[in-house]
């Protein structure tokens, strides 16, 4: 009787395990994790500031003021749309607080509390004009942008006869706000902003919800194909409309620590160009244009990037003009890698 020999079945493809190395590297934020770690150990061997750790404050600070913006807009990106008229928005937010204050001489508290409900109303209006509309965010924001910086320079000429708001360093409550949005601590001989410390916090609370909650799936749904997601129920209206209100927020809270970092006094100025810097963060951090893909983490990580090539140029002793071409070159680069890691990740 013949015997029948029975070889080992192979293993299915679809549901083998994937190695640790491919799991990382097809990851959005690898990239300017990579890119991280090159700039960091090239300007600790060409600008010997930038090895004193009393400068490490300094790169921080710089690095949150731009981080904080970065991760509602890279929550945005991923569900498939922009704001240009973040950078505007955030000056606004501490105009409204300040001229509100001062005018009617209220507790700084009030004049922060409408602010934020104004910020999120912008956000709102934004969300809703485009869902309303169909019309591109890129349209729908860049007229609100024009739109709050005409206001910002003219209700702050009408009401202090100059190109900055009133001061309300001696108002009640300036002392409180101060210290929750714009004060420093000294850690290991480092002096530390509290927007270090908050921009920590709304990372590590954004990655979450992003990576762990139903919201997260529905705003990757929503920005991959927003058709498809509305057919499986995905409520893409609201979660578009949840987080433009998103960058409200976080304007709101950008706006009051240069309110009050700034002694209570905001240029009406302020601000414009800001919102590319933004973008600039969350495209090197692992964000496509395109919507559907992206990290909050590599948003962080794009905005530290930032800080660490601006004043790594300051202290080498490089001219600066040269910063603005490397960022451009940055920008290209890193959407470049983006493109390669997002297409190698679904070959796998």
């Amino acid at each position: 009787m013949a015997s029948t020999i029975t070889s080992p079945a192979s293993a299915d493809d679809r549901v083998s395990a994937r190695s640790l190395g491919a799991r990382l590297l097809s990851r959005p934020e690898i990239g300017s994790l990579v890119g991280a770690a090159v700039i960091l150990v090239f300007f600790l061997i060409t600008a010997t500031p930038f090895r004193n750790i009393d400068n490490t404050g300094t790169i921080l600070y710089q690095a949150a003021l731009i981080g904080v913006m970065a991760v509602p807009v890279s929550l945005l990106m991923i569900g498939g749309e922009f704001d240009l008229s973040a950078g505007v928005a955030v000056t606004t937010s501490g105009l409204t607080a300040g001229i509100l204050s001062y005018q009617f001489s209220l507790n700084v508290w009030v004049g922060v509390i409408v602010a934020l409900v104004f910020s999120l109303a912008i956000g709102a209006f934004n969300g809703w004009l485009l869902m309303r509309t169909g019309l591109p965010s890129f349209l729908v924001s860049l007229g609100t942008f024009f739109i709050l910086q005409g206001l910002n320079i003219a209700v702050t000429r009408i009401t202090s006869g100059a190109v900055a708001s009133n001061s309300i360093s001696d108002m009640d409550g300036f002392g409180a706000a101060k210290a929750i949005f714009a004060s420093e601590f000294k850690l290991g001989g480092v002096t530390v902003k509290i927007i270090v410390v908050w921009w920590i916090v709304f990372v590590a609370i954004a990655a979450w919800v992003l990576l762990k909650t139903q919201i997260g799936n529905w705003i990757f749904a929503a920005g991959g194909d927003a058709a498809a997601a509305r057919a499986v129920g995905v409520p893409v209206k609201k979660v578009k409309i949840g987080l433009f209100m998103a960058v409200g927020f976080f304007a709101w809270f950008t706006g009051m620590q240069l309110l009050f970092n700034s002694n209570g006094v905001v240029q009406s100025g302020e601000g414009v160009g800001k919102e590319f810097l933004y973008i600039i963060a969350a495209v090197v951090g692992g964000c496509l244009l395109t919507g559907g893909y992206g990290s909050v983490l590599g948003g962080a990580i794009g905005a530290l990037i930032f800080s660490m090539v601006q004043l790594g140029v300051v202290y080498a002793g490089w001219n600066p003009d040269w910063f603005k071409a490397f960022l451009g070159a940055m920008l290209l680069l890193a959407t470049i890698v983006n493109l390669v890691v997002k297409n190698r990740a679904e070959a796998r």
